[in-house]
């Protein structure tokens, strides 16, 4: 495992030195989760403790580039060393300004 774990830093080093890395990490087991869910008391915050994935699938990580198009960003995921072991989804941003009735958008994205 941890020569896996190797593998997919350094194709994290290769997206960040190419300029396309904004922010990459695996997340803790599913058993850590915690879910806040309004649908069934929508007068009350409730929380439920994990594992809550009732599927077989679970996201692993979270890793954000930034690229031209769908073009390049599958481009930069062709040699990742997970796409080898799992199955790597790669989804755009929304524009968060066309969605909203007021027309303000969210906050923007900043590191550190």
């Amino acid at each position: 495992m941890r020569r896996f774990d190797d593998a997919t830093i350094e194709h994290d080093h290769k997206l960040r030195a190419s300029g396309h890395l904004l922010l990459a990490s695996p997340l803790a087991d599913v058993s850590t989760e915690e879910v806040i869910d309004r649908r069934r008391r929508p007068a009350r915050l409730t929380e439920t403790d994990g594992p809550y994935a009732e599927t077989k699938e679970v996201v692993g990580g979270l890793v954000l580039v930034e690229a031209r198009d769908m073009e390049e960003a599958k481009a930069l995921f062709a040699d990742d060393p997970i796409a080898a072991h799992c199955r790597i989804q790669i989804r755009a941003l929304r524009d968060t300004d066309r969605h909203s009735q007021t027309g303000e958008g969210r906050p923007e994205f900043k590191l550190g």
